[in-house]
């Protein structure tokens, strides 16, 4: 016996971004999973109260650093 948790152990919280740069969306489809304000909602899209950004419209992702460690999340439009 290594180890004992005494039953405990926390699940699985499956953060991080489900739809990569250049990817398509539809309207509401999360696009990536965090904790705080890592990444930014740009243009047409929108953070839930989780922080959890989603599209607004259809189109492609794209991904653009202001800083050093922040990044913004834009959709942009396929027309």
């Amino acid at each position: 016996m290594a180890h004992a948790t005494n039953g405990r152990d926390s699940r699985p919280k499956y953060l991080g971004v489900k739809v990569f740069e250049g990817q398509f969306v539809k309207p509401g489809q999360i696009i990536l999973k965090q904790r705080g304000t890592k990444f930014l909602a740009g243009k047409n899209t929108y953070m839930s109260k989780d922080f959890t950004i989603h599209s607004k419209i259809e189109g492609k992702v794209n991904f653009r650093f202001i800083s050093k460690n922040k990044q913004i999340v834009e959709v942009i439009p396929l027309n």
